[in-house]
């Protein structure tokens, strides 16, 4: 059973940073593209940055220059380094991840920018 767990979330003041991790396990083999997905009330759930096994990176607008995704296939984990953060950033934070033909989710870690 793969399994994603996100931790690192918490409340930070405006212009502070947040480093997020999530971990993978039940896996074998390193998995496909990992991603950060973010949801913030009464909002959809959106795309913050995406990563593939490779190290070929997307961002969203919104965070470009102020979020890096990275990840380690040793230890199945994804990070995302938050930085300059906004009260705009204030959402939960969802780990995604591919493996093989499935898709998985995290739990999410909740992330509040104080103004």
């Amino acid at each position: 059973q793969v399994q994603l767990v996100e931790s690192g979330g918490g409340l930070v003041q405006a212009g502070g940073s947040l480093r997020l991790s999530c971990a993978a396990s039940g896996v074998r083999f390193s998995l496909g593209v990992m991603g950060w997905y973010r949801q913030a009330p009464g909002k959809q759930r959106e795309l913050v940055a995406t990563i593939s096994r490779i190290g070929i990176t997307n961002y969203a607008d919104s965070v470009k220059g102020r979020f890096t995704i990275s990840r380690d296939n040793t230890k199945n984990t994804v990070y995302l380094q938050m930085n300059s953060l906004k009260p705009e950033d204030t959402a939960d934070y969802y780990c995604n991840g591919f493996y093989f033909n499935d898709q998985y989710w995290g739990q999410g870690t909740r992330v509040t920018v104080s103004s």
